[in-house]
């Protein structure tokens, strides 16, 4: 289901749809020329409909008014105001299933606040990075983290357009993260996080090497000029690398390496373990057109690692096997793409191109289940560099083509255009990862 698309489950957000932010806010007559041509556009099929009274019965209901009409009072009367703030406390903690005093709930709505502005802050910080003044969210938006006081600024006529839009946008945001808050705590995954990373250390690494003791090498590689495919690489130590001309073509990438025990053998791996934040969950809730995070979200832990040959992938695999069985655990792969052979990449995820290579896998172990992304050290190369495949690149096109983008900085709002963008930065990380 597409974000921007009929089947939208983020209906509040989109701006050619019912609640639409315009330059005035919704309060005119049943009768009036307005609602009347609301009701026309929006109103013959049933399905928006019943979205409409849904969402508006919310409003009503979490706010505790009969009508539109009581909202500017609220607006106007700190003492009713405050008398709701109470009561919506109290409503959002037992819906997201916050424990806690009054101060400990509040402290767990800033955190989500905290989160819906990072979401912003990321993408302004590299995917929109040239475009980050256009998107600069609104000083007085950004500071506020109250449910109630962002859902009253939707329906003040002070506000400018762009500041209720990302009063809107914030309010979903924050639910998003309430729920992947609500999630993490009922799955327990920072102590899993934990467990997880004992485990590494205790049965998966070699114990030749201290915790946190790293092996600094240079991978030089050749790439193709077309394509820039890693066409040939080589392990090299620092002296070694300063001794090599330069050549075109050429990428140099530093990585540091732990290793693992396989027989009488120590073999070399770079390994980055990932817990993905809560803002990177949310636009995976958001590229999914998805808000439960149970269903979207099934990779919250993550180990990528890299290591020489595909014969070396293959031993660490049945190493992790082997160490799962040191803590009694059983350790079961599930859904296996592999295409470190050459097989092409069969992906739904949008934005993802079919010739990326690796080894991908979930181990379910300890109570925990994991997600593995295993390259060698060329496929990693083209993760990182081959044009179409690169990660950077990815990041753009899945930010661009599943409709987020668009969803959270709508054209009419920010006056951007997002197809030109879209080139511009696809143009510019390509330039940034064959010049540097």
């Amino acid at each position: 289901m597409e974000i921007l698309g009929k089947d939208s489950i983020f209906t509040s957000m989109k701006q050619d749809d019912l609640f639409a932010t315009g330059f005035l806010v919704p309060f005119t007559h049943p009768f009036s020329k307005e609602a009347k041509e609301w009701v026309r556009l929006y109103c013959s099929d049933q399905v928006n409909v019943t979205k409409y009274r849904a969402i508006r019965n919310q409003i009503f209901e979490f706010l505790d008014i009969s009508g539109y009409e009581d909202i500017p009072l609220l607006i106007k009367n700190q003492k009713l105001r405050a008398i709701r703030h109470d009561r919506a406390i109290i409503l959002l903690a037992n819906m997201f299933g916050i424990n806690g005093n009054t101060r400990e709930i509040q402290n767990r709505l800033h955190e989500y606040a905290r989160t819906a502005n990072d979401v912003v802050s990321y993408l302004r910080s590299k995917i929109l990075a040239p475009f980050s003044s256009h998107i600069e969210t609104t000083n007085e938006i950004e500071v506020i983290s109250d449910p109630l006081d962002l859902l009253l600024i939707i329906f003040d006529e002070r506000y400018h357009k762009k500041a209720r839009f990302e009063a809107k946008r914030k309010l979903t945001l924050m639910n998003l993260a309430g729920s992947i808050d609500q999630r993490e705590r009922e799955t327990d995954i920072e102590n899993k996080f934990t467990g997880f990373l004992h485990f590494l250390n205790e049965y998966v690494w070699s114990s030749s090497m201290k915790i946190g003791e790293l092996e600094i090498v240079y991978l030089i590689s050749q790439h193709e000029m077309e394509s820039f495919a890693c066409t040939d690489v080589k392990v090299v130590d620092e002296k070694t690398m300063k001794a090599l001309p330069p050549k075109p073509g050429q990428k140099i990438t530093l990585i540091k390496r732990r290793r693992f025990s396989k027989g009488n053998r120590e073999i070399p791996i770079y390994v980055t373990i990932r817990k993905k934040p809560p803002a990177a969950k949310v636009l995976k809730l958001l590229r999914k057109n998805e808000k439960n995070p149970a269903v979207a979200v099934d990779d919250e832990l993550g180990l990528m690692a890299v290591l020489n040959t595909i014969s070396d992938v293959q031993h660490f695999q049945q190493h992790l096997t082997q160490s799962a069985l040191k803590i009694n655990s059983f350790m079961t792969l599930e859904d296996i793409s592999d295409t470190l052979t050459g097989r092409a990449y069969k992906s739904q995820n949008t934005g993802s191109s079919d010739k990326t290579q690796m080894l991908k896998f979930f181990a379910r172990l300890g109570g925990m289940r994991v997600e593995f992304i295993l390259h060698t050290n060329k496929s990693y190369l083209n993760y990182i560099y081959r044009r179409d495949v690169a990660h950077d690149e990815y990041e753009v096109k899945r930010i661009f083509d599943s409709g987020v983008a668009e969803l959270l900085f709508p054209p009419d709002i920010y006056n951007l255009n997002l197809s030109e963008i879209r080139t511009l930065q696809l143009r510019r990380f390509r330039r940034q990862i064959e010049e540097l």
